[in-house]
């Protein structure tokens, strides 16, 4: 099985300092039968050399998929069959089946055992179409599996959101209704990762419901019940500020970032990109929602999209203006990326407003760090130069001192100010990349505090 990297942009994604292990691989590897011998080669740390295998099997978000094209080449020239699954494959079926052998579209468990009984009685389909499947019985990833140089572990508790944002393809990949993994699997599997710091990679890992809410709570007092030293982050919709009790709890059980899906502090582009429960919320209670979060401890990462329909120069300007004076600790600095499969896509492959369209080869600058859309107020050229005045804004040494000390004065934790500064630098490397140079966190942190570091952002001595 082999994780495929974008070779034209290294991307916060490509980071072993910042990515996780591949966790689809570590399922995958894990649901095949034990008399399979089964290897993840991860091109994060290494370049793809040639390794004899009956099977090859890739998973790729669309900015890696040409580089698994290429690399599937290479085994069908051999006689090896291929098989590709994700997110991109899901999307584009037609397209990957003609660089693979086999296709899966959709989640993967349902039938990953009918495509290795397949292989064995050399009877190969060309489609197979996952269902989704209830995750009580989800098995634990193949930790032994991964590189041992990953940085952050990863675990996953639901898939699915309700939600159905334009930007965003996973309602049309894992559904729009929360499916559960047993909180007792959850908790077990966190506490057999072998780093310390770990994402939680769920959607929304809080939800929408209060049944959803108790299931969270229920996680943290698990892992606080055994004692397990682990620190955290993952991603909530904004209304978790209205559960002061189970953020608490969260806090309590290691989490020191929640990561918000801000996009916008604009109501119309709110509505044009369909974020209602940041409309629910209100962008004049914004700052309510960080202050919820910093009571409890935790720093706030915000994702924002710049080059949405209405955006102008000015707009983008006031949306940096906005997050260096906001309560918001670190962010996410995105360009819109029509990805296939979601509404930004259709709308904007219909209007002819896409730039990159030489397919597949154009899929590796969908990264959300290049601009491969034709803005209605501006040029594909002046949005990119706007936006690479934004992150010089953003990711100036000034202001990530200035949301440093501003995440230690209000959260009072200074682990959660440590992650939040790590989160800025590793954003500001990827947004920046050949144009400054690389920030290494354990010195940025030493000429901002006097404190010398480790990797392991072990502040507990300090």
């Amino acid at each position: 099985m082999i994780n495929p990297r974008n070779a034209y942009r290294k991307g916060i994604y490509n980071s072993s300092e910042y990515s996780v292990p591949p966790i689809n691989l570590g399922i995958i590897a894990a649901l095949t039968p034990k008399h399979w011998q089964v290897e993840i080669f991860d091109e994060n740390f290494e370049s793809f050399s040639y390794r004899e295998a009956d099977f090859v099997g890739f998973t790729a978000l669309t900015s890696q998929v040409n580089r698994a094209y290429e690399i599937a080449a290479i085994y069908r020239r051999n006689g090896i069959p291929t098989v590709l699954g994700g997110i991109h494959a899901s999307m584009m079926p037609d397209e990957a089946a003609t660089f693979v052998d086999v296709v899966v579209q959709g989640e993967g468990e349902s039938v990953w055992g009918q495509i290795i009984n397949d292989f064995e009685e050399k009877n190969l389909k060309k489609f197979y179409k996952g269902e989704l499947l209830p995750m009580v019985d989800s098995p634990f990833q193949r930790l032994d599996l991964y590189h041992n140089g990953y940085a952050l572990g990863a675990v996953q508790t639901t898939r699915g959101c309700p939600m159905k944002c334009d930007f965003c393809s996973v309602h049309a990949i894992n559904g729009r209704k929360y499916r559960h993994r047993n909180v007792e699997d959850v908790v077990t599997e966190f506490s057999t990762i072998p780093q310390r710091k770990v994402y939680i990679v769920d959607d929304d890992f809080y939800g929408y419901t209060r049944k959803n809410a108790e299931r969270a709570a229920e996680i943290c007092d698990m892992i606080i019940a055994k004692g397990l030293d682990k620190e955290w982050y993952t991603f909530t919709s904004m209304h978790i500020a209205e559960d002061e009790a189970t953020l608490k709890r969260m806090s309590e059980a290691g989490c020191r970032v929640i990561l918000l899906g801000i996009e916008s502090e604009v109501v119309d582009q709110l509505q044009s990109a369909g974020k209602k429960t940041n409309l629910r919320i209100g962008t004049d209670n914004y700052e309510r929602v960080y202050e919820a979060i910093h009571r409890q401890g935790i720093a706030v990462l915000g994702s924002f999209i710049f080059g949405l329909d209405n955006d102008t120069p000015e707009s983008i300007e006031r949306r940096v203006d906005y997050y260096i004076n906001s309560g918001v600790d670190c962010i996410q600095a995105g360009i819109l990326t029509p990805l296939p499969g979601t509404g930004t896509y259709f709308k904007l492959l219909k209007e002819n407003r896409i730039t990159h369209t030489n397919y597949p080869a154009d899929w590796e600058h969908y990264t959300f760090f290049n601009t491969v859309i034709k803005p209605l107020h501006m040029s594909p050229d002046q949005l990119m130069e706007v936006i690479h005045k934004a992150w010089d804004r953003i990711y100036d040494l000034k202001v990530m001192k200035k949301k440093y000390l501003m995440t230690l004065k209000l959260t009072k934790n200074p682990m959660a100010a440590a992650w939040a500064l790590h989160a800025n630098i590793g954003y500001r490397n990827t947004a920046l990349e050949g144009i400054k140079e690389e920030l290494v966190f354990t010195e940025v942190y030493k000429s901002i505090t006097g404190i010398q570091l480790d990797k392991s952002l072990n502040l507990r001595d300090s």
